[in-house]
C-alpha cells in the first residue's frame, strides 16, 4: 500500500517534490500513532491499573480500633493511636518486629540497610553473618524494624540498664522494645535487641575483611590455600593450617596487624618464624623467612618489617606461610585480610 501511494506521488509530483510529500505524510502517520499508543497506555493506567493505599515493607498489623477511625469525627488522640502503627511514627520505636527480605543480584549490606532505615551493623548481627563479601543471591535475611543489634547475655544478672550503659544507648529504649522492667535480672545465655547499639570496630573489620593487612605489600601470588590439601611432602591428605605466598626471596615481611612480639625462632617445620600477638586474642605466625628482623617483646604496626620471604625449614622454595589464629585456634586468613 504504501509503495504504490509512493509511486503515485512520485508520478504526480516531480521526482524530489514527490518525495518530500511522501516522507512528510509517512512522519505524520507515524507520529499520530505514536501519540495514540501513548493515549491508550495513558488510560489504561488511569482507569484499569490504578493502585494506592498504605505501603509497608511487611504486613501491616491492624486493630479493629483502628478500622474504626476512619470517619471524619475521628478524635485528635485516636488519628494519634493510628499513625503509631506507621511507619516512622512516634509509636514507631514500642515494637520490635521482623520481616523477611530475598538478596537480590547486586545487592550489598550497605543499600539494604539504607532501603530499610537500619544500619548495616543491624542486619550483620540479626543474621550472624560472619563475612559480609560472601553475600548470597537468594539469601533470606531477617530485617528488624529499627536499627540495633543483638547482645547476648555474659552473666547472670544482667539488666537492661547495664546493657544499655555498655552501649551508650538510652535504657528506657531497651527495656521497652525487650518487654521487660529496666531493672531486670537476666540469665546468661540470654539473647535481646539493643535499639541503637552499634558492634564494636574489631567485629565489624572482622566481618567486611578490613582487619589484617597483607603481610607482603609487593607482588606475589597463593600457591597453597588454607584448609584440606594434599601434601606437597608425602602425597597423603593433611591439614594446611595457614596461607602460603610464594614471592622472590629476600621480600620484605611486615606485622599484618599492631601488636607485640610474642616469639622468635627456628624450627624444622617453619624454619625462621616470627609470631606476634594482637588485640581481641589474635596471634599471626610467619614462617620460612630467610632472615628476622625483629625481637621477642618489640611492638610492631603494619609498617614494620619483621623479615625477608626465604625457603627455611620445610619448604618447596621461596614464600611466606601466614597463619592466623582466634583465641588459639586457626582460622581462614583470606576472610579477613584487606
Amino acid at each position: 500500500m504504501i509503495k504504490k501511494l509512493r509511486d503515485v506521488l512520485y508520478r504526480l509530483i516531480p521526482s524530489q517534490g514527490g518525495r518530500l510529500v511522501f516522507r512528510s505524510i509517512a512522519a505524520f502517520c507515524f507520529g499520530a500513532a505514536v501519540c495514540a499508543g501513548l493515549a491508550a497506555l495513558a488510560g489504561g493506567i488511569r482507569t484499569e491499573n490504578g493502585v494506592g493505599g498504605l505501603e509497608t515493607p511487611g504486613v501491616p498489623k491492624f486493630s479493629e480500633d483502628v478500622l474504626s477511625i476512619t470517619d471524619s469525627s475521628a478524635s485528635d488522640e485516636d488519628i494519634a493511636s493510628a499513625a503509631a502503627l506507621l511507619p516512622g511514627g512516634e509509636g514507631a520505636a514500642k515494637e520490635l518486629t521482623y520481616f523477611t527480605y530475598r538478596v537480590k543480584s547486586g545487592d550489598m549490606i550497605g543499600v539494604i540497610a539504607d532501603t530499610f532505615g537500619v544500619t548495616q551493623d543491624t542486619i550483620i548481627s540479626v543474621n550472624a553473618i560472619r563475612q559480609s563479601r560472601l553475600l548470597q543471591v537468594g539469601q533470606y535475611l531477617k530485617i528488624p524494624s529499627m536499627p540495633g543489634i543483638l547482645y547476648t547475655v555474659k552473666q547472670n544478672g544482667e539488666t537492661p540498664e547495664t546493657v544499655a550503659a555498655k552501649f551508650e544507648v538510652s535504657a528506657d529504649k531497651c527495656a521497652l522494645v525487650n518487654s521487660l522492667s529496666k531493672t531486670a535480672a537476666m540469665d546468661s545465655g540470654v539473647t535481646i535487641f539493643v535499639p541503637d547499639a552499634e558492634l564494636d570496630w574489631v567485629t565489624k573489620q572482622e566481618i567486611n575483611g578490613d582487619l589484617f593487612r597483607r603481610p607482603l605489600h609487593g607482588r606475589y601470588w597463593l600457591s597453597s590455600y588454607y584448609g584440606w590439601r594434599k601434601s606437597p611432602f608425602t602425597g597423603a591428605r593433611s591439614f594446611h593450617s595457614g596461607i602460603d605466598m610464594a614471592a622472590p626471596h629476600g621480600t620484605s615481611v611486615y606485622a599484618a596487624l599492631p601488636g607485640r612480639v610474642a616469639a622468635v625462632g627456628y624450627n624444622e617445620t617453619y624454619g625462621n618464624y616470627v609470631i606476634i600477638s594482637h588485640h581481641s586474642g589474635y596471634r599471626t605466625l610467619y614462617g620460612h623467612m630467610s632472615a628476622v628482623t625483629v625481637v621477642r617483646g618489640q611492638n610492631v604496626d603494619m609498617n614494620t618489617r619483621i623479615g625477608r620471604v626465604g625457603n627455611t625449614g620445610l619448604s618447596t622454595g621461596p614464600h611466606l606461610h601466614f597463619t592466623v589464629f582466634k583465641g588459639g585456634k586457626t582460622v581462614n586468613p583470606i576472610g579477613l585480610l584487606r
